[in-house]
């Protein structure tokens, strides 16, 4: 039995803990803040409640597994999952609204119906060239962990070229590229784009890989859990403390202690040694610069009166031009609300990281909550008329929460531009020195962080030579 430090207690860290526990090993959970989860906060004022971090779980496996790995009691068992239907509600700014169901053949039809004939054969045709990337690349991008350089297969893009003819086409050089020639129409261009987006990843130079987030989508859904996905949080961490995780809150590691090329622990504030045979490090490198990306600024909003019936879960507004769009989310969940009166909506978009923008000054703040405000009228949701009472979250927020500087939200790794766009590897530069979270192979987002968790917990019990789960 060895004993190891885990550095963090977001979810991609303690996936690697109630996963090492079982294995044996004597593991012990430092966190710089007062509880666990993360990202996945949770904001409550007069009986409303709101996730502050992600709001939906895209391949929920990864945390199923999580629970048959580690224990008798399933996920489910503890936090009922329920898919999405309509995955998503999308409203354009010329007001055409079209609802895309959980299933593909009722995506067609609502395609070809809103925006018109072949649209929706348009979509399905490039959804299963996405289908290829994801079969090309989710071993090495998802599955195994990463320890040095990228296998080829990650370092290119994997769309494939078009075929004309006899010949091939040059493939796109990105994904509004892609979208232009395949799609051949800005809405389905917009909706693709956005999709991407709304991982996390940047905007502009995409590669044409990035459209497998809409193919994940479509083929295993969305999902959200009972209680929001705070509750997700909550019974990970339950279950660490079921398999003997040991917790301390309120401790800060500042750097790893290293023995003869090993790792040995932890050095944490006020000079403390923490002595490990292994170390898990799922937080942001001490003095780490802010890394490249958006964070997003959120409204957080308590309505009176209830849900309208039939109202989407998320509703994505775009507006003139493909890109980011302003998310709306809205759960049929009573767990969060004071009573069956109101509601509980979380509108939200891509923002500039703190620094870029200085997100504790008042300006910035009145600016973007009148943006999304102002976005959803425009839509017709009708929610500012009802409205009690609103809370900000800014990317400051954020980097208070997760301690990534800028509160940049990491997406998940992708495939392409010769590695530039994956995370760092699961080894460290020390032996016995691992990395999970979402700045960890296979980066941001919980599915990507859970397995990063995964992979960690692997290499520490069956060895370096460890290639993953069949």
């Amino acid at each position: 039995m060895a004993r190891i430090v885990v550095v963090g207690a977001g979810m991609g860290a303690m996936a690697a803990a109630a996963r090492l526990a079982t294995a044996g090993h004597r593991v012990t959970v430092v966190e710089r803040g007062e509880g666990p989860g993360g990202a996945l906060g949770r904001f409550a004022r007069e009986g409303f409640a709101f996730d502050t971090g992600p709001g939906l779980l895209y391949l929920p496996a990864v945390w199923r597994d999580l629970f048959v790995k580690t224990g008798r009691e399933e996920l489910a068992e503890r936090v009922p999952l329920a898919r999405v239907d309509p995955a998503a509600e999308h409203r354009f700014a010329d007001g055409v609204a079209v609802r895309l169901p959980a299933a593909l053949g009722g995506v067609r039809q609502a395609l070809d119906q809103a925006l018109g004939a072949g649209a929706g054969e348009r979509w399905a045709g490039l959804l299963g060239r996405a289908g290829a990337v994801w079969e090309a690349v989710r071993r090495p991008l998802v599955e195994e962990p990463l320890t040095g350089p990228p296998p080829p297969a990650l370092a290119r893009d994997p769309y494939p070229a078009r075929p004309r003819g006899l010949l091939r086409r040059r493939p796109p050089g990105t994904l509004a590229e892609v979208a232009e020639a395949e799609l051949r129409d800005p809405r389905l261009s917009a909706l693709l784009v956005a999709t991407a987006q709304e991982y996390g990843c940047p905007p502009g130079a995409l590669p044409p890989g990035a459209a497998l987030f809409a193919y994940l989508e479509q083929s295993f859904g969305l999902w959200y859990p009972r209680g929001g996905m705070r509750a997700l949080a909550e019974a990970v961490y339950a279950r660490c403390r079921e398999r003997r995780v040991e917790f301390r809150f309120g401790v800060r590691a500042t750097g790893v202690l290293s023995r003869e090329g090993r790792a040995a622990g932890v050095e944490l504030a006020g000079g403390e040694a923490f002595e490990a045979d292994s170390v898990v490090w799922g937080a942001p490198p001490p003095g780490a610069p802010t890394p490249r990306g958006l964070s997003r600024f959120t409204l957080l909003l308590a309505l009176r009166g209830p849900r309208p019936p039939g109202t989407a879960h998320r509703t994505l507004l775009h507006g003139a031009e493909a890109g980011a769009a302003v998310r709306v989310l809205r759960p049929d969940d009573p767990t969060l609300v004071p009573g069956p009166g109101h509601e509980a909506v979380v509108v939200s978009a891509p923002a500039p990281a703190q620094g870029e923008v200085d997100w504790t000054a008042p300006g910035p703040v009145r600016e973007w909550t009148q943006r999304l405000l102002a976005a959803t009228e425009a839509a017709g949701l009708g929610l500012r008329e009802r409205l009690l009472w609103h809370e900000a979250r800014t990317p400051a927020d954020v980097a208070g929460d997760t301690g990534v500087p800028g509160g940049v939200v990491a997406p998940p790794a992708l495939a392409g531009a010769d590695g530039a766009l994956l995370a760092a590897p699961n080894t460290g530069r020390l032996t016995g020195l691992y990395r999970v979270g979402a700045l960890a192979h296979p980066g941001g987002g919980l599915a990507a962080v859970g397995m990063s968790g995964a992979l960690a917990a692997g290499l520490i019990v069956e060895g370096p030579e460890w290639r993953g789960s069949s």
